[in-house]
């Protein structure tokens, strides 16, 4: 049994990477505030954020569909991920309608 906790542990570190990387860049995407419906910089840098942080929630998906990963880590270790990547798809969905702008 003390295998499995060792393998968690590794297995722990890229998680939480990949984790922290969405939550950067879900933050930025969240703070970056245009000065106006003229400020395309702002707007692109939003989009960009909220790009990097669904490709770190996907990496993560992705990781966790493997099966060697899939015996050792659950759900519960990708949630904080998924939940990132709903508020950066949000974020960029509502980029385009000035909703949060």
């Amino acid at each position: 049994m003390d295998h499995r906790r060792g393998i968690r542990l590794v297995l722990a570190v890229p998680l939480t990477l990949l984790t922290l990387t969405a939550a950067f860049f879900c933050w930025t995407a969240l703070t970056i505030r245009p000065s106006g419906p003229w400020d395309d910089e702002a707007y692109a840098g939003i989009v960009l954020s909220c790009v990097l942080a669904l490709t770190a929630t996907a990496a993560v998906l992705l990781l966790r569909l493997l099966p060697s990963v899939r015996q050792f880590v659950g759900w519960g270790w990708v949630t904080p991920a998924l939940a990132l990547g709903v508020v950066a798809a949000v974020r960029w969905a509502g980029v385009g309608r000035n909703v949060w702008a």
